[in-house]
């Protein structure tokens, strides 16, 4: 199942929902900016409270990210440890992984080059 919020104008952000072995894989696709933190933040944050979230945030397609997106892995991640689960980041293109760097988020969130290395870590 895919959701798409904006995708009509150029950049913005399409997002696919797919699970393997119980895991979540968030596939985003676009540009993460103020204009979607919510829609992003409704779709990282589990409101399922019976099984902690396990989730894999496929940036692979993501161009570009700025603050926001941070504000948004760091809420996720804070949600998902609070629930005894986990959020780790896969595919960040070069651009996205330096702001990942930059602000030492890549310290806290788990990073890989893959889905498939971030689902068997």
């Amino acid at each position: 199942m895919t959701d798409t919020y904006g995708a009509a104008q150029s950049g913005q952000l399409s997002i696919g929902h797919t699970t393997v072995d119980d895991v979540r894989v968030v596939a985003l696709r676009g540009e993460i900016d103020h204009t979607v933190k919510h829609v992003l933040i409704e779709t990282l944050v589990s409101s399922d409270s019976a099984t902690p979230p396990r989730i894999v945030a496929d940036l692979s397609g993501v161009t570009f990210m700025d603050s926001s997106g941070i504000n948004v892995f760091v809420t996720a991640h804070q949600s998902a440890i609070g629930q005894q689960g986990w959020l780790r980041i896969a595919g960040a293109q070069e651009a996205v992984l330096r702001v990942l760097q930059l602000v030492g988020l890549d310290e806290v969130i788990p990073c890989h080059p893959t889905v498939e290395q971030a689902l068997s870590a």
